[in-house]
Formats: structure tokens, C-alpha cells, sequence
């Protein structure tokens, strides 16, 4: 049970008693009273499950049971003597988990930098005032005000509830809408939702408004309690189901060629320690231990680059589906307008007085709600103009389906119900004449033409009731229109030039008519080939939508459900749909598509459901954030096909010569330092340069090109180990010290500077220029492979000095090398592209 429902004061005692056990007031508490009480019960704030050093630390051995297996190998050879190999190989598995520690770290570290950019806010009463905090600075005692889109940033007990409904499935599970109250509850109280007199931290309010005496915050809430022993989890994305579909494939091909090669050493008569280090060493070569790193690095830097041009990434696995992200659907207001909507002149200010009175902004020193609501306010701070004394008795909150909302108002012994909403539905319940009401709609039709969005608002008197219904906002007298202007962005027409040449279709999907939509399209350069209102879209099957939704830019006129289904029909068809909202209307979108994209300034419900959150609304930031996803993905299939080309063609050699060869053609410990100089030579692959082509179109995982790569240049490295084994044998009649010295030297270096050949798909490789931090990597790495042999430590690791006859031909084999694989991969990118 929770212990809300067990603390029953909090829900049975009246108003004025809650208040005054938490010595509180509906003026709020004083600012230095909420000092002392954040000084003794800590921010508001859940710490959810965080990974800790030591925990990291110890993930990074666990997730590759070949590190672990290796290392209990190692620790037996120790115990059997080989003290000083042991050594070496524990100091390699060391800088491996290490790399893997902090970078991880690193990736923790910058998720949380980043989370502190978003700002979410409540509005509170403090000394009979009102303001604007940051929800960590909310206290017990704090008087809380609540409006559609709110995030309940506390457990409260509810002072007021004006027809508000909350959703509590952050909290429970059910989608089901909750009707909230502020009277006190008879007992007994068996479920968590019977509680609704109290507003639980984490859920949203739908629609209505409310105020609310804050009772627990942080971790004590109810939300707190979930958070502390639940781990919450996102799904799995198609980028990371690419990922661990590679890895699982990877991890077959190793177990069978480590059995593999152990069994068959050991049949040999090889020492069966030594032999089970080789095989173990050649697993670890095999496997791409570095993906993960590699894979965050590249997430890190691109959201580290991201921030500085107004995006955030709440998720760094989202910064992958934006770059795979081909369809954007958004509304067109703050995209490809400015998104200031303001008043154009009203024709009498009883019109105004009347949009104010219908109407649930929260007003104080900034304004809250939706755009049309807070714009008919700032024009009424702006000339000075109050609404008439009247107390609101009932407000219907607006109805997308309905396409209105309804308030009553009543001043003496009079009441008035006054409709607000889209001109259709206005006219519809107003008692108009047909001739009256072809003229209005004329004038309406007239407005849209021009780009202004349009309201109508239509009262009528009623009599006092117990409760209100849509039925009695019919048979109403019109009123009049009451016109806005949202001017088109100046950038918006580069800016989707800029989509377009990214393969990105944008789509506008928005709840206003077509006919201002479709002027607004034209104003900022966008081409509209077909419109599909709400109404058509209803009276199309799944089928019909599906043949038609490639073809069509504008979806108007559209509820929150129809915004549902275009993104899931598009989802259908293989699309990656992205979709930018800032509404509470947004919300089952945002959480459908692929990419779920919001702005700072969205109502928090929508903040927390986006996986990516502008600072800035803008397209523009938006193409950033996607040619950054696109680099990411680029850069992470580099690092992939460098492991199936070159690295696995020198372990399959490794492994094919240690049948024939009387000795082992590199240590273990050889190998292991073979596969830390490869990695260090990977990891500035994230910082590399991207051809611009690679960036024209998203890309999607394809095992089977990755499969007919490693098909195609795997065999090409073997080729030439087999050439080193041979040269070293035969021309230079090696011992086992100089056949292993020259074997190491060649094998990095032909693994190591392939990756410039593999990095482009342009011909000759050298037309795209590499990053200044790869090329140094990759030729720092090659050189300490040249030199180690010559050091000491290179001598106790079994090394000699090679003759200088060896670098003369291993400059011959390199360069025929890389020239061999140049001409293969035209070759390869011809059959592909063909």
C-alpha cells in the first residue's frame, strides 16, 4: 500500500487544516521560510539509479566474459610460472577496461551537463505572489498553481480543482484520465487513483486548472518511491538492435574458431597453456571491443557539438535515429513562422473582453497557455484593457474534437456562457440565418486567404445550474471574429532547402485550416502538392491513407488522434518519422515517433516526452542535429568494417599459421599488444571527417553489406600475412623471435593505415582529407610499432631487432597492399552501387 493512502490526514482533513499542519497559508510560504525547509529537506529532486565508479569500473569486465575468461587464464599461467608474461597480459586487459571506464564515464558526465540546459518549471505562490521557479526549488508548504500541460512537480494535496483532469500513467500504468477534486475523502481507500484530492509528482494535467499545497517532494513522493527501486528504460531503437545483432554474430564466429584453434594447437603437441593464452589472445583480437567506446565517443561528441548550436540530446542513443530520420512532421507555427502570434485589431473591445473572460491562461508576470490564449492577453496588457467583473462559474476546456471550449461567467444575478473556437464549429452552434451564415463563412474564407488565423466567439444567456454540459453551449448569437498574424521566418526557406537536400520531406501537420496553411507554405518556398483535412482523413481506410500520405505536405485541421495515425502510417511504410510539438495536444505523438522533438519553451509534458529538446525552434538547428546523427552512424560503420577487413584477416592468419609453424607466430602477450596499439589507433575514428555525399541521405544498418565487405577484404589482408610468413621463412630463414618482430611490425601497420582507404568511398582515397587527430593516431601508432622492438621493454616481450632489408620490403608490401585494396574497393563499391 502506498504510504500516501496510509497517511490519512493528508486526504480527510479539510483545506484549512492541511494548511495549517504544514504552517502554510493560500498566500504560500515566505522566501526565507522555503530556505530553511529546502536547507532541511533537501531539492526537489528524484535521484534516480545512478551507476557508480566501482560499478562502471566492474562493467566493463562483465560485459566481455572473453576479458574475464583471459583474465583467469592469465592468472593461472602466473601461478604456473609465467610470471612475467602474466604481467604483461594483465597490464593490456588493464588499458582495455580502462579506455572502456572512462568513456562511459565520460558519456555519464555529459547526459547529465546536458539534462541541466532543459529548464523545467512551476508556478508558485509565495507571499501572495506569484512566479515562476525551477521545480528543484519547490519546498513542503509551497502553494503550487496548475494548468494544462503542467507536470505536477510535487505530491500536493489539492486547495482547488477547476475541471481538472490529470494523467496519472507516469505513476500507475492506466492511461485512463483522472477528474481531480480539492473536498476531503471518506475512508476506507483501497486504490491509489480513489485519491483525487491529491496530485502525484511526475503525472500531467490534461485539461482545467488547480492549486495545491505541496505535502512530500523529491525522493519521498510517490514517484520518488518507484524511482528508487526501478530502473527506467527506454525502447530499444533500430541503431542498437543493428548493434547487438553484429555482436551476436561476432560472438558465434569467435566461441567456434577459439574451440577451434585450441583444440587443434593442442592436438599439435603445443604446450596446452600456451595454446589456450594463443586462443584466447586471438578472440580478443577478433572481438570489437571498441564499438561500444566507440559508439559513445561518437554520441558524445556530436551532443557536445549539438548543445552548442541550441540542441539537446536527452538520450545520446537519440542523436542516431535523427540522423536516420527521413520523414519531419511538424506544426507550422515556430517553424516555419516566427511563432509570436499576435492580435490584429480587434473590431470593438467588448469582443476582446469576451475572449478574455473564455478563456484558461494563467496570468501573472509571464503568461501560460496555449498560443492563442496568451496572445489575446498580451494584446490586452499591451492597450490596457481588463475584463469586466465577472466570476467564472464553469469552464469546459477546449475540445479538439469539438473545436471549441466554453466558459460561464456570471456577474449579479446574471450568467452568461460564452463558446470560443474554430469559426466551423461556431457557426454551427450559433442560430443563424443560412443567407447570415454564407456571409460570415465568406468573410472567414476571405480572412484565411490572406494568412490570418481566425476565431469566432458566440454567447448567449442561461440559467443557473448544478453542472454544464456541450449540449447547453448550443443555439448560441454570434459574436464575432477576433483575427491573429504569425508572420512567415525569414530563414524558414533556406532551412528547408536544407531539409531537402538531406532527403529529409518535411510534412506540416497542424490544427489550423488549410487555407493559411497553405499561404504560410507559400510565403517560405514549400510546395504544396496535396492537402488532406481531419475530416477527409477520418473517411479514409488504412489502405486509401497509405496510397496517398507520400504525396501530401499538409495535414490541417487535424486532432491529436489524426496526428497519431499520419505518423504511424508513415511509420508503416518504413519511414523514420521525426515530429517537433510543444502542446499537450503534441504528447501522443511525440511519444509514437522515432525522433519525439520539442523546444525549451513547451509545456513541460511535452519536454519530458521529446527524446530531444530545442533551445531554439528552428529547422535550421534541426539540420544540424541531423547531419551530426548521420556523421555519428558514419563514423561507427567505419570503425565496424575495419574490424571484418584487416583485424580479422590478421587473427585468421594468426590462427591458420599456428598449425604449420613449430612455434607460435605471436605470443599472447604479442597479440594483446598488437590489438591495444590497433585500438588506440580507433579511437579518434569519431573525431574523423565525413565525405559530404555520405551525409546527402540517411543510413540504416545491413549486415549483409557488412558480411560482403569483410567477404571482400578480408582474404586480401590474409593474402598478405601469408606473403610476411613466407618472406621471413624463406628469405630471411627467421627464428622464431624475428618471425614473430616481423610479423607484429607488418600487421599493424597494414591494419592500422588501411583505415585511410577504408574511411571514403571516394577514389583515389587521398580526394578526401582525413581529421588532423586519426592521421596522428594512425601514424604515432605504426611508428611505436616500428620501434618497440628496438626498446627494451620490446626485448622482455620477445622481440629483436629486425635487418634493414625487412623495411625496405615492408614498405613494398604496404604500398602494394593498400594499393590492391584501393583497386578492390572500386571494384566492390561498383558491385554494390550496380
Amino acid at each position: 500500500m502506498a504510504q500516501i493512502m496510509k497517511d490519512t490526514w493528508v486526504w480527510s482533513s479539510s483545506e484549512e487544516t492541511i494548511l495549517q499542519k504544514l504552517n502554510s497559508s493560500v498566500r504560500g510560504i515566505s522566501h526565507s521560510e522555503a530556505l530553511k525547509r529546502l536547507h532541511i529537506y533537501g531539492p526537489n529532486a528524484i535521484h534516480t539509479k545512478k551507476t557508480n565508479v566501482f560499478t562502471l569500473f566492474i562493467r566493463q569486465i562483465t560485459s566481455n566474459p572473453l576479458i574475464l575468461i583471459l583474465t583467469i587464464a592469465t592468472v593461472l599461467s602466473f601461478l604456473l610460472g609465467q610470471q612475467v608474461s602474466a604481467y604483461y597480459i594483465f597490464a593490456m586487459i588493464l588499458v582495455s577496461i580502462s579506455l572502456g571506464f572512462w568513456n562511459e564515464y565520460s558519456a555519464e558526465r555529459t547526459v547529465e551537463m546536458l539534462m541541466k540546459k532543459i529548464s523545467l518549471l512551476a508556478v508558485v505562490v509565495r507571499e501572495g505572489e506569484k512566479q515562476e521557479l525551477p521545480v528543484p526549488q519547490i519546498t513542503i508548504g509551497d502553494v503550487v498553481l496548475l494548468s494544462p500541460g503542467s507536470i505536477i512537480p510535487a505530491d500536493i494535496r489539492l486547495l482547488e480543482a477547476d475541471n481538472l483532469e490529470v494523467n496519472q500513467s507516469a505513476l500507475t500504468g492506466e492511461s485512463k484520465l483522472l477528474i481531480k477534486k480539492s473536498a476531503p475523502l471518506d475512508g476506507p481507500i483501497r486504490d491509489i487513483n480513489e485519491l483525487n484530492n491529491i496530485g502525484f509528482m511526475g503525472t500531467n494535467v490534461v485539461s482545467g486548472c488547480g492549486k495545491g499545497v505541496v505535502l512530500r517532494t523529491g525522493a519521498d513522493t510517490e514517484f520518488g518511491t518507484i524511482a528508487k527501486s526501478t530502473s527506467f528504460l527506454k525502447p530499444t531503437t533500430e541503431f542498437q538492435k543493428g548493434l547487438a545483432s553484429f555482436g551476436d554474430l561476432i560472438v558465434k564466429v569467435i566461441l567456434v574458431l577459439t574451440v577451434g584453434i585450441f583444440a587443434v594447437n593442442a592436438f599439435l603437441g603445443h604446450q596446452w597453456l600456451e595454446s589456450l593464452l594463443f586462443s584466447l589472445a586471438i578472440a580478443v583480437g577478433l572481438t570489437p571491443e571498441l564499438l561500444p567506446v566507440i559508439v559513445t565517443i561518437s554520441l558524445s561528441h556530436g551532443a557536445g557539438k549539438l548543445a552548442k548550436k541550441h540542441v539537446i540530446a536527452k538520450q545520446l542513443i537519440s542523436l542516431e535515429n535523427l540522423g536516420n530520420m527521413d520523414v519531419l512532421c511538424t506544426d507550422k507555427t515556430g517553424t516555419l513562422t516566427e511563432g509570436e502570434i499576435q492580435v490584429v485589431a480587434p473590431k470593438n473591445e467588448k469582443l476582446l473582453e469576451l475572449a478574455l473572460l473564455c478563456n484558461n491562461a494563467i496570468v501573472h508576470h509571464r503568461i501560460f497557455g496555449n498560443s492563442i490564449d496568451v496572445a489575446l492577453w498580451e494584446y490586452a496588457q499591451k492597450y490596457d484593457i481588463t475584463p469586466p467583473e465577472m466570476k467564472k462559474v464553469f469552464e469546459e476546456a477546449f475540445d479538439y474534437d469539438k473545436k471549441c471550449m466554453f466558459t460561464v461567467v456570471a456577474a449579479e444575478s446574471k450568467q452568461t456562457l460564452i463558446a470560443k473556437g474554430a469559426p466551423e464549429a461556431i457557426f454551427d452552434r450559433c442560430t443563424l440565418a443560412k443567407d447570415e451564415k454564407k456571409t460570415l463563412h465568406s468573410e472567414y474564407i476571405a480572412l484565411s486567404n490572406e494568412g490570418y488565423r481566425v476565431i469566432a466567439l458566440a454567447t448567449k444567456a442561461i440559467e443557473s445550474k448544478e453542472t454544464y454540459v456541450w449540449k447547453d453551449a448550443d443555439r448560441l448569437e454570434f459574436s464575432g471574429f477576433i483575427t491573429f498574424l504569425d508572420t512567415p521566418k525569414k530563414t524558414s526557406k533556406d532551412a528547408l532547402l536544407l531539409l531537402s537536400k538531406l532527403h529529409v520531406a518535411v510534412k506540416v501537420v497542424t490544427g489550423d485550416n488549410e487555407l493559411v496553411t497553405k499561404k504560410i507554405c507559400k510565403e517560405v518556398g514549400m510546395e504544396v502538392s496535396r492537402i488532406i483535412v481531419g475530416d477527409e482523413l477520418d473517411l479514409m481506410s488504412e489502405q486509401d491513407l497509405k496510397s496517398v500520405i507520400q504525396e501530401t505536405t499538409v495535414f490541417a485541421r487535424v486532432s491529436p488522434e489524426q496526428k497519431l495515425r499520419v505518423i504511424q502510417t508513415l511509420q508503416q511504410l518504413g519511414h523514420t518519422v521525426g515530429y517537433l510539438g510543444d502542446g499537450i495536444n503534441d504528447i501522443p505523438s511525440l511519444h509514437s515517433a522515432d525522433v519525439g522533438i520539442s523546444v525549451n519553451s513547451a509545456v513541460d509534458v511535452a519536454k519530458d516526452a521529446a527524446s530531444l529538446v530545442l533551445l531554439r525552434k528552428s529547422l535550421h538547428v534541426l539540420a544540424d542535429g541531423i547531419i551530426e546523427g548521420r556523421r555519428t552512424f558514419s563514423n561507427t560503420i567505419k570503425y565496424i568494417l575495419m574490424g571484418t577487413s584487416s583485424n580479422f584477416g590478421n587473427m585468421f592468419s594468426a590462427a591458420g599459421a599456428s598449425f604449420f609453424l613449430p612455434f607460435l607466430p605471436m605470443t599472447p602477450v604479442q597479440i594483446l599488444l598488437n590489438n591495444g596499439l590497433y585500438d588506440i589507433s580507433q579511437m579518434s575514428i569519431p573525431s574523423d571527417t565525413v565525405d559530404a555525399e555520405e551525409l546527402r541521405k540517411p543510413r540504416h544498418w545491413n549486415i549483409q553489406f557488412i558480411r560482403n565487405y569483410m567477404i571482400f577484404f578480408g582474404p586480401l589482408s590474409s593474402f598478405y600475412d601469408f606473403l610476411t610468413f613466407a618472406i621471413l621463412l624463406f628469405v630471411f630463414h627467421a627464428p622464431t623471435g624475428l618471425f614473430q618482430t616481423g610479423w607484429f611490425i607488418e600487421s599493424l601497420a597494414t591494419q592500422v593505415l588501411v583505415v585511410f582507404i577504408i574511411r571514403t568511398a571516394r577514389r583515389p582515397f587521398f580526394l578526401s582529407k582525413p581529421s588532423f587527430w586519426l592521421l596522428a593516431t594512425c601514424i604515432s601508432v605504426v611508428a611505436a610499432g616500428v620501434l618497440i622492438p628496438f626498446t627494451p621493454f620490446g626485448k622482455s616481450l620477445g622481440f629483436v631487432s629486425p635487418p634493414p632489408l625487412y623495411f625496405a620490403i615492408l614498405a613494398l608490401l604496404v604500398t602494394t597492399y593498400l594499393f590492391l585494396v584501393e583497386t578492390v574497393k572500386s571494384v566492390f563499391i561498383k558491385k554494390v552501387t550496380g
